[in-house]
């Protein structure tokens, strides 16, 4: 046999601990999110630190639990096209229209009633 077949045989199926510790980090994020949603931020900074911890708990969720730890290009492969079409709907799609949803709220000006005689 030679030293390529051993190598396949080879495979990486992680620990319990490894496990538990991966889960405790991804309760941490979720608990830190939550957390964060009782304060008082500007919503430019609460959105740039939802979607860091997002994109940190995704990402640990595809290298541990999907196994793509030891895999680099196709972890690249599943974060990265994501990660950019996120992106793009954020852009293209979700900030135009809120800020047409922002115009609609806005309330009309009061206008005094006419007096009756």
């Amino acid at each position: 046999m030679t030293a390529h077949a051993t190598d396949e045989a080879v495979h990486f199926a992680g620990s319990t601990r490894l496990f538990l510790s991966v889960w405790f980090w991804l309760l941490a994020l979720t608990g830190f999110e939550v957390f964060l949603g009782y304060k008082h931020l500007p919503v430019v900074y609460m959105l740039v630190i939802l979607m860091g911890a997002s994109i940190v708990k995704a990402a640990l969720i595809v290298a541990y639990f999907m196994h793509l730890r030891f895999e680099r290009l196709n972890l690249v492969l599943t974060i990265v096209p994501a990660l950019v079409i996120c992106i793009c709907l954020m852009l293209l799609v979700f900030f135009p229209d809120s800020f047409r949803a922002r115009d609609l709220r806005s309330p009309a000006p009061a206008q005094p009633a006419a007096e009756k005689h």
